[in-house]
């Protein structure tokens, strides 16, 4: 009876009380048990009832019903189960949208969590009333409160967690960002640094035209030098108005630059600028400037470059999360290219031995590069199994090396040959696979990819001085016509997509990636978080009494069954010797 009567009430609600434990009931605790432990041992000599063992009830200050902490403890089992795609709608994550609503509507200052802190502060200081200014407060303290880490550094292993596609651009489906993937960003968010692709290709286009109007091997095919005038007051132009526009960037979205920088791939692009400045040195046209430079323009343009390679290399060599076999991908070469180029604009100054110089530091470390990447490390995760127009800058750096060496000694000898045939053998086994380029999305990076070309048309221009035969001078026309083409087909492709479909610069998703993957669903409310703990503490405290009260039960009824079993025995004894 007492067994059935005991299980029916177990399907009941039962409160709890939860309240926090003072001082003063602890002792009232103590003093309890203390009762309960003579209660146990006077059950040793008389039957035990329930009755006696129940506790002294307090009053409740605060009731949390159990089956209520079942429920939230069911549904949170359940969420943890459903793991769904992530829509990058920037609006799903964890509880973004919702804290930054004011009143039902959106906040536009989504985008200030990328803005120069320096830039915001001013714009808040501006704000005509004081309640919009703690209204904005409030919206911004709600969107950095959701990622505190979103302007810190981004791990390098993120990136590539995160992002897919040979240039690191395009976010993971089970991914979500910190921006409206549904609204346009302002344009200088959109604006990447990969922009400066396009004066590459240009600047090295106005070298090779100034070889080709300038060299005895193309002697006979009487190219103008206004070609090399033109290009090169264009690709001047185009550089004013990249530098001025990332300029800006700099200044208003500063935090978006520092992503940029921390991106595997976009990092290489920052020695771009100078890299430039020094074709634009290298391929000035004669009427322009004398035949010999000052120093001071290779100062100016190889300085910032030489110590950011340190950073960069210094990062290669003594490891941790960016390590070279981390982040290893074919636009390091960018990184390395420089170093050649350098060493070309330091001989024609008149700095040999600075030429010689950067000459060793970009062979020794592109050595270390190509082997990095032509093994396909496992860590190294950004090389792409198809093929791609990134894979055009293997061929950059043995091009350049081949031809500084000559500008350094004043001759194409061996060394000079042997670099510029391992560009040439990499350069037609890439051509020959010209069909795998096909069938991917326009970018603005494709422009840094031209130069590559462009520099081994200039080397094999060298070549044909070298060794003038009719397979040289054809080669040299081949090379420089496939490298003029390619350009302008990306030119005409840009002006399409700037002018007329108005797609060159889409929402920059690779900068707005989160610093640890949040998964879709937001996190339950506070109060849930309280029930749950609430009820463990519940449940918990009732068990280990429970226990403890039915231990001592069994213990005490054992003692009593043991004593009743004695009792009979002996007079059982005694009714048998009567």
């Amino acid at each position: 009876m007492d067994k059935g009567a005991t299980s029916s009430k177990s399907f009941q609600t039962h409160f709890v009380d939860i309240h926090e434990v003072l001082p003063e009931e602890e002792e009232e605790d103590e003093g309890v048990s203390k009762m309960e432990d003579r209660v146990v041992k006077k059950g040793l000599h008389k039957p035990v009832k329930l009755r006696e063992l129940k506790r002294p009830q307090r009053s409740f200050s605060r009731q949390v019903s159990l089956e209520t902490g079942f429920s939230v403890l069911d549904r949170e089992a359940k969420a943890k189960d459903e793991r769904k795609v992530l829509q990058r709608s920037g609006r799903s994550f964890g509880g973004f949208d919702s804290a930054t609503r004011v009143g039902g509507e959106a906040r536009k200052g989504d985008f200030d969590i990328f803005r120069t802190k320096s830039t915001l502060s001013k714009q808040n200081s501006l704000l005509p009333a004081r309640k919009e200014r703690e209204t904005e407060s409030q919206r911004t303290e709600g969107a950095n409160g959701l990622d505190e880490s979103v302007n810190n550094s981004v791990p390098a292993g993120r990136y590539f967690a995160a992002l897919r596609g040979p240039e690191l651009d395009q976010v993971k489906d089970y991914e979500d960002i910190l921006l409206p993937k549904d609204e346009i960003w302002p344009f200088l968010l959109r604006f990447p640094i990969g922009c400066f692709g396009i004066c590459l290709g240009l600047s090295s286009q106005a070298v090779l035209w100034r070889a080709l109007s300038t060299s005895p091997a193309t002697k006979f095919l009487h190219v103008t030098p206004f070609i090399n005038l033109f290009l090169w007051i264009l690709a001047l132009a185009v550089l004013v108005s990249v530098s001025i526009t990332y300029l800006l960037k700099c200044i208003y979205y500063f935090e978006a630059v520092k992503r940029e920088y921390f991106h595997p791939v976009r990092v290489n692009f920052f020695f771009a600028p100078w890299v430039v400045c020094m074709f634009l040195a290298i391929g000035v046209p004669p009427m322009l400037a004398p035949a010999k430079l000052h120093p001071a323009i290779w100062c100016a343009f190889m300085g910032p470059y030489f110590f950011l390679e340190l950073k960069i290399y210094g990062q290669w060599l003594s490891g941790g999360k960016r390590r070279l076999c981390k982040v290893a991908n074919p636009s390091s070469h960018l990184s390395v290219v420089g170093n050649f180029v350098g060493a070309i604009l330091a001989s024609k100054v008149g700095w040999t031995e600075a030429a010689k110089f950067l000459w060793s530091v970009g062979f020794a470390h592109y050595l270390v590069v190509f082997v990095t990447l032509y093994q396909r490390l496992p860590t190294s995760e950004a090389l792409p199994k198809e093929l791609h127009p990134v894979y055009s800058m293997f061929i950059a750096a043995p091009s350049a090396a081949s031809i500084a060496w000559g500008s350094i000694y004043g001759e194409f000898d061996g060394c000079s040959r042997t670099c510029f045939f391992i560009a040439l053998f990499l350069y037609v086994s890439l051509v020959v696979r010209i069909n795998f380029f096909t069938g991917f999305r326009f970018s603005v990076a494709w422009w840094s990819y031209t130069f590559p070309m462009t520099t081994a048309s200039v080397a094999t221009i060298k070549y044909a001085e070298q060794v003038p035969s009719f397979l040289s001078k054809g080669l040299a026309l081949s090379l420089s016509f496939m490298s003029s083409a390619m350009v302008s087909v990306l030119l005409v492709s840009t002006l399409l997509h700037a002018f007329v479909w108005q797609t060159l610069f889409p929402n920059d998703l690779a900068i707005a990636i989160t610093k640890i993957r949040h998964v879709k669903g937001k996190k339950p409310f506070k109060k849930a978080y309280d029930i749950k703990r609430w009820t463990k503490q519940a449940l918990t405290k009732n068990n280990s009494v429970d226990k403890e009260y039915n231990g001592e039960n069994e213990r005490a009824y054992e003692l009593q069954s043991g004593h009743m079993q004695r009792v009979d025995a002996i007079w059982t004894h005694a009714e048998s010797r009567s």
